[in-house]
Order: C-alpha cells, then sequence, then structure tokens
C-alpha cells in the first residue's frame, strides 16, 4: 500500500478547494455576481518577491515590555564619541547643554569623550566638556601618528602623553587606524602591526601615568569574510562596503586579536580596555577565557548589547565571573545617523538599561525600524543589583581615578 505523508495529503486537499473554488467562482460570474476581490486569483497567484530593503517584519509575540526610562544606579558612560580629529582641526558632534538633558533624564553622571585628540585639539576638546561642566565630562587623549617611522616616536609620545596628563586627559583611545589604517610610509607601506614594539614606551607611559587604554583593534568577525549569502552582517556591509576587511593586504580577525593580546601580556602594568565586548562579543568563551588569563584587560558594551542580548544565559554569566572589569558604555555620537545603534538620546540609553536590567524577551537592539547590525532580536540579562552597580558605574570611577 502506498504511504502518503502529510504535506501530500494537504497539497491534494490544496490542489481540491482551488478546483472547488474556481468551479463556485465560473458560477457567480455566470449569474452575473461579481466574484469576491482576490478569489479568481487564489488558486494561480504566484508567490509575491520583495526587496529585502523594504522587508520590515512586526513580531506577532505577545510578551512584557519594560520600558526602563531611568538607570537603576548612576551610570559613567565610558566609550562615547562627542568630537572627531582630523586635517582641518577638531570637529565637535554636540555642545555640553545639548548632552546634558539627556544625560540628567537618563540618569547619565558623567560621559567619556574617547576622542578627545591630541596637542591643541585635546585641549579644545577639555575646553568645551571637561572644563566648562566639571564632573560630568571626562577627556581621553588619542596617539600622534606624524613621524611614526622616525627614530624616536615611542619615547616622543610618552612625552606627549604627560603633557595630556597633566592638561587633564584620564586615559588614551585608539582607534582601528592602528591594524587596518597606518601604513609605515602614512598612507602607504605595509601596515603596521597592532603589536609593533615601537609602540612600547607610549603603553609604559600609559601605565605609568594610570591612564587607562580603550583600544579598537578589530570589527565584527563577519567584517572580514566574503560579503555574500552566508554572512549575517551581509545587509550592513552591502550598504556599507568600505566597512570590510575581507582580503587586500589586511590581517585576519584572529591575527588582530592575538596580537592584542601580546600587547597586554607584554605590559601587566597598563590597564588595557577592550571595546566592543573585549573586541570578539561574537565569541564569548573567548572573552571570558582571555579575562581570565590578563588581570589588567577590562571590556566595555559599546555597539555590542545587539550581541550580549542575543546570547543571554551566557552574556549573564560572563558578567557575574568578571564583574569587576566590565564597563558600561554606548559608543554614542550625537546626530550619527549612519549607525543607529550607536545614536545619542533617550531611546539609546533605554535600550542598554533594559537589556541589563530586565528579562523582557525579543525586543529591538537599535531604534531603527530594520535592524541595523543583523536580523535578531535581544533578550534581557536581568543583572542583579550588584553587579549593575559595578557595571554602571564603580568600575569605571575606579579605573578613572575618580
Amino acid at each position: 500500500m502506498a504511504i502518503i505523508s502529510r504535506r501530500t495529503c494537504l497539497s491534494g486537499l490544496g490542489v481540491a478547494a482551488a478546483a472547488l473554488g474556481a468551479a463556485r467562482a465560473g458560477r457567480v460570474r455566470a449569474a452575473g455576481v461579481p466574484a469576491p476581490e482576490g478569489a479568481l486569483q487564489a488558486a494561480s497567484q504566484a508567490p509575491a518577491r520583495l526587496d529585502i530593503t523594504e522587508f520590515q517584519p512586526r513580531s506577532m509575540l505577545h510578551v512584557p515590555a519594560t520600558r526602563v526610562e531611568r538607570a537603576r544606579f548612576p551610570v559613567i558612560d565610558v566609550h562615547t564619541h562627542l568630537g572627531f580629529s582630523g586635517r582641518e582641526g577638531m570637529s565637535f558632534a554636540a555642545r555640553p547643554e545639548t548632552l546634558l538633558p539627556v544625560m540628567d533624564r537618563k540618569n547619565v553622571r558623567m560621559m567619556v569623550n574617547a576622542t578627545g585628540g591630541s596637542g591643541r585639539g585635546l585641549d579644545e576638546s577639555l575646553e568645551r566638556f571637561d572644563r566648562r561642566v566639571p564632573g560630568r565630562f571626562v577627556t581621553f587623549a588619542e596617539p600622534r601618528w606624524e613621524g611614526f617611522n622616525q627614530p624616536g616616536w615611542g619615547q616622543r609620545q610618552a612625552e606627549e602623553l604627560g603633557r595630556a596628563r597633566e592638561a587633564g586627559a584620564r586615559g588614551l583611545k585608539v582607534l582601528k587606524t592602528l591594524g587596518l589604517g597606518l601604513r609605515e610610509n602614512g598612507t602607504t607601506g605595509a601596515l603596521i602591526k597592532v603589536d609593533d614594539p615601537r609602540l612600547d614606551p607610549m603603553w609604559d607611559a600609559c601605565g605609568a601615568l594610570r591612564m587607562p587604554v580603550l583600544i579598537h583593534v578589530a570589527d565584527p568577525e563577519a567584517f572580514f569574510l566574503p560579503i555574500d549569502r552566508f554572512n549575517e552582517r551581509f545587509e550592513e556591509l552591502n550598504n556599507h562596503p568600505d566597512w570590510s576587511f575581507h582580503g587586500a593586504d589586511f590581517p585576519s580577525f584572529r591575527e588582530l586579536v592575538d596580537a592584542f593580546d601580546r600587547i597586554v601580556a607584554r605590559h601587566p602594568k597598563t590597564q588595557f580596555i577592550a571595546a566592543h565586548f573585549g573586541l570578539n562579543a561574537e565569541n564569548l568563551p573567548s572573552v571570558s577565557e582571555r579575562m581570565d588569563r590578563y588581570a589588567n584587560l577590562h571590556v566595555d558594551t559599546a555597539a555590542r548589547i545587539g550581541e550580549l542580548g542575543r546570547q543571554p544565559r551566557f552574556a549573564r554569566r560572563v558578567f557575574e565571573r568578571h564583574q569587576d572589569r566590565v564597563l558600561f558604555g554606548t559608543d554614542a555620537v550625537p546626530d550619527g545617523h549612519d549607525t543607529p545603534q550607536q545614536v545619542f538620546g533617550d531611546d539609546l540609553y533605554e535600550i542598554y538599561f533594559r537589556c541589563l536590567e530586565t528579562e523582557d524577551e525579543y525586543f529591538d537592539y537599535a531604534p531603527a525600524p530594520v535592524p541595523p547590525q543583523g536580523r535578531w532580536a535581544i533578550y534581557g540579562l536581568g543583572l542583579p543589583e550588584g553587579i549593575l552597580r559595578k557595571v554602571y558605574h564603580d568600575n569605571a570611577a575606579r579605573l578613572l581615578g575618580l
């Protein structure tokens, strides 16, 4: 006897129903009565085609939604960008008076302006934020890369950091220029390796001056893979192909992270904050193991709430295990609309607070109609109050010497 599967049975029933519907529609037409809208197309209509950029599905889940308008404890946002340095000098994204109302509403006690520049630009940053509103802003310096391939650069940079510390800078920010942009001759020649020994005097100076190093040397691992149908960040990279580091002479993701770890091991007296949850939020077991290995390695949550929230149980275990070395950060940029997951404002902070404080399920990780980093939702970690207090404030306060 032939075996009929459920799918075959349902398919047969569908054909029969379509035939019956068509016959009835014919009788209706013969009687001069208009057929119901869509009835004539039901049996033969082809599947609709939709451009993926227009796909904005609405979840059918009915789950509790908790709005956390204000952080449970005062917050130090250790990773924001309020200004940027360039050939024309510093350009600033906002003034303190436009930031403070949001900070006060959200219980953000202090913001760290990570990209404070160097030299005159650093002084402009300090004057604009730290000195104008004492106690609400902290500024980090940046390296001056000019003349890197000249003898004595490391010592000169160490001396420059001493002046920056005296002027009021509290830390050093190193962008992914190191490892992915800086070359032997500026813009030509081989890429400078992250663990190049010429950098050692700079790292040592940060340790001696008690200036933590907030460093970003690798983007998400998907950015180092082909932009194809298997890449979970396809839409993001397709919209921003210049964000890809696949091919050419770029080092691999693993090479960058390993080189960074060698710096951390070589400079145990220097405190390193590996941005974006240890540079590798997609691989929390690896991040946790590295934090076990290096007592001077810290991480921040900046721009990775979308990763932490899609693995909430393991993420919570990492927070519990390393609760003294996880810092709150957002990577916030005022008016940074090209990256919705980083736009400074009430919505951004509420998403972070909801993820860290509640056990809510399946909600957006960015205030955007389409998830900007990948098509997934996140879940709350529900961290206990003792850990929240450390992550929000105490860990950063200790590291910054506040």
